[in-house]
């Protein structure tokens, strides 16, 4: 592995060791990507932020800075208008008293007056200039108000202060925000093109470029409606920002439409659909000129909504109090004000360091006093952001091999990765000169080889303590007991890097080895793969792709209890019973504790009686997976089994082609965004109800080539084209395969049981 020294030059011939990523760097776009395509050559690239702030930022303003400069501030604003109206009352006076005064009306009054850059008496009225605005400091920054704020996005490309807008990042649907300033961010001046925005929902902050940006106007195609159907945050987001407009255009909603309905929830929901009907007709009357934000929000000090400031719990949808009747908790009230006033991190860990408080009353990964549980891996708590971060991050791994985000606080800008071939994760230097001490991160660097803080032989590193059971407390994170009709399904802790053992895999209609493509993409080592597949077209793909280390055992009917254990499955009918009885001869004999796995799919449009039936033999429920989130088709497919983490949020990865275009030949225009569940039929390639092929190219429709279905996938590009295979023929394996993405997802988790390359 390449390593980034303190020097900053990269070095391949360096021990894998610690190896120091910059990800700011593949933001811009000459970064190149770490992979198949150069990895010993390139850096890994930045992971989306996560927080409202970066810890040590040297442009952070804190928040009692910025209530100290707003009130100042307004102040000053008080004092201007008060100027205005006395030099007004002069002039009338003065005017009145008739020629006789001239003379002396002259001296007291001149007609070009010396502007005065020192503050003078607003009584007297020889003052006819604006008093300067004092600098403001930021950091190592003095900067002059007037000069620096109100000149802020003043480059011609719209989109100002105060603006309601629709923002795109990777991954995510067209998202509500507002424009907001860069101090009210908190952070550093946004680059020209660009512009800082808060989210609605969650209140956290992002940078996007003008081009990622569209008016709140243009609702009808912007806003999506799986999503809203989907995710509790996205509705949240757009109830606020259509209670903002709504307040903007003059037509307030009143949020409870029937005093009669005792649920508030089915208010809100009503409530929410009428804003929505209003904005997909155009926000009329007042059109879009409505949206605009009055001369107060075009301040860059002007606070909004301060109740953001709190830290959001994007789990659950909380409904806002009636707008007539709002109840505020005043004993809650000051805790909040703590928590935005004091709440970074810096200065919790400092009170815990002088024993003013316990590191388990704090978010360890963020610094928030509103915890909700313990850290799994360390002594320390954690809050509901945090922990949804986790949930989604602890199992995304970069091309690499390592994770893609640091294991405490799941991002950071610079990360050191473990030496330790088994290990996997990642810590980044702000949390390591925090927690660890000061200068550690560089101590880190200079070491070879590194190990990380879950795989030295120290439990204690400062104030990073390790759990003595994080193994356990780790699988019950991730533990899948959502239902309780049936008992949870038996947990392996996870293995400790020395004792993890290749894998052996029993893949039953294997297809065309998804399974083994995805292990060795994670970088697991692979014993033995014995595969059942009875296609002979699956088993040439099979043998040319993975080079004969495949054992291929014919019908899965004559399968006994010698061959190896099993760990996925694709089939219905009375092949499942086959799968069931092989699961049983396979299981391994009471009081053998080696981790077994087990996985079973099959598609979501089935039966309720089989499904029942399936839940009922297997006692566990299953988990529905949408290829869609993580890839440029639709494929809603069943999951059960007993793999850890399966009911994880899943979440796109950088590398993921979400878009249809992305995945298509140079030359080709993709009509749709993404296409439907693609089978092993011909005619699933087409689109909608009037059939459309999914593709222009030369001006004519055309339908999608092999190489794109198997981009769409998740394949490497000519996968499938092996024995002079037809395309239907190549159509119908990708039809009858896994998407590589989802299964990526789900076997993630088992780095931490398996011995990794």
């Amino acid at each position: 592995k390449p390593k980034l020294g303190p020097s900053g030059a990269v070095s391949s011939n360096m021990p894998k060791k610690c190896v120091y990523r910059l990800l700011n760097t593949l933001w811009s776009d000459g970064g190149r990507l770490r992979g198949r395509q150069g990895w010993d050559i390139s850096l890994r690239r930045r992971p989306v932020q996560r927080e409202t702030f970066q810890a040590g930022d040297p442009y952070h303003i804190s928040r009692r800075e910025k209530e100290e400069l707003l009130a100042r501030w307004r102040k000053e604003k008080e004092e201007k208008a008060q100027l205005g109206i006395t030099m007004s009352d002069i002039m009338d006076d003065q005017s009145a008293v008739g020629s006789q005064k001239e003379e002396e009306s002259a001296i007291n009054l001149p007609s070009t007056p010396t502007p005065q850059p020192q503050h003078t008496d607003p009584a007297s009225p020889t003052v006819a200039t604006t008093p300067e605005p004092p600098p403001v400091a930021c950091g190592n920054k003095v900067m002059t108000r007037s000069s620096e704020m109100d000149l802020e996005y003043e480059d011609g490309r719209g989109f100002g202060i105060g603006e309601l807008v629709w923002g795109k990042l990777r991954g995510f649907s067209w998202w509500p925000g507002r424009i907001v300033s860069w101090w009210m961010a908190g952070r550093s001046r946004a680059a020209e093109g660009t512009r800082w925005v808060m989210w609605f929902g969650d209140g956290k902050f992002s940078v996007v470029c003008v081009e990622k940006l569209l008016p709140l106007s243009t609702f009808c195609t912007s806003f999506h409606q799986p999503t809203y159907n989907k995710q509790p945050m996205y509705r949240k987001a757009i109830y606020e920002v259509l209670q903002t407009a709504g307040m903007r255009a003059g037509k307030p909603f009143p949020v409870c439409v029937s005093a009669d309905d005792p649920d508030i929830s089915n208010s809100v929901e009503v409530h929410t659909q009428q804003m929505i009907e209003w904005a997909s007709t155009g926000f009329l009357p007042s059109g879009a000129k409505g949206l605009e934000p009055p001369p107060a929000e075009r301040s860059p000090y002007t606070e909004v909504y301060p109740e953001m400031w709190v830290e959001p719990e994007a789990a659950a949808y909380t409904a806002p109090p009636p707008a007539k009747k709002p109840r505020k908790n005043s004993v809650e009230k000051p805790k909040i004000k703590e928590i935005i006033d004091e709440g970074t991190r810096e200065r919790l860990v400092y009170e815990v360091r002088q024993k003013c408080r316990n590191i388990e009353d704090i978010c360890i990964s963020c610094g928030s006093l509103n915890v909700a549980l313990e850290h799994p891996l360390f002594i320390g708590a954690m809050c509901q952001s945090c922990k949804n971060s986790f949930l989604e991050c602890a199992y995304q791994y970069d091309d690499d091999g390592y994770q893609s985000y640091c294991t405490i606080c799941c991002g950071g800008r610079e990360v050191l990765m473990c030496g330790n071939n088994n290990c996997c994760r990642c810590f980044c230097v702000e949390c390591v000169d925090l927690l660890v001490g000061s200068g550690s991160a560089q101590v880190a660097i200079r070491e070879d080889p590194w190990n990380c803080y879950m795989c030295c032989s120290r439990n204690v590193s400062g104030l990073l303590r390790r759990r003595d059971d994080w193994t356990s407390r780790l699988q019950l994170f991730f533990a899948n007991n959502h239902d309780q009709e049936f008992e949870p399904p038996k947990l392996y802790s996870p293995m400790s890097a020395e004792k993890r053992q290749p894998i052996r895999v029993l893949s039953l209609f294997d297809g065309i080895a998804t399974g083994l493509l995805v292990l060795k993409d994670l970088g697991i080592q692979v014993d033995r793969y014995v595969a059942s597949e009875v296609c002979e077209d699956s088993i040439t793909v099979g043998i040319v792709r993975h080079h004969g280390k495949i054992m291929y055992v014919g019908d899965v009917r004559n399968i006994t209890h010698k061959h190896e254990r099993p760990v996925r499955y694709d089939g219905t009918g009375r092949l499942f019973f086959e799968f069931y009885r092989l699961l049983h001869e396979a299981r391994p004999k009471e009081g053998d504790e080696r981790p077994f796995f087990w996985l079973f799919e099959n598609v979501v449009a089935m039966g309720i009686s089989d499904k029942r039936d399936i839940s009922r033999f297997l006692e566990c429920n299953p988990v529905m997976i949408d290829a869609k989130e993580v890839s440029a088709a639709h494929r809603a497919r069943y999951f059960w089994g007993n793999l850890p983490g399966m009911n994880r949020p899943l979440t796109a990865m950088m590398n993921d082609r979400l878009e249809l275009q992305d995945c298509l030949e140079h030359g080709r225009t993709a009509k749709f965004g993404k296409v439907r569940t693609i089978t092993t039929r011909s005619n699933s390639i087409k689109q909608g109800k009037d059939q459309h092929y999914p593709v222009y190219m030369n001006n004519k429709e055309d339908i999608l080539w092999c190489t794109e279905m198997e981009r769409v996938f998740g394949f490497p590009v000519h996968y499938t084209d092996v024995s002079n295979m037809s395309r239907l023929a190549r159509q119908r394996l990708l039809g009858r395969s896994w998407s590589v993405p989802v299964i990526r997802h789900l076997f993630a988790p088992l780095k931490e049981y398996f011995a990794c390359y």
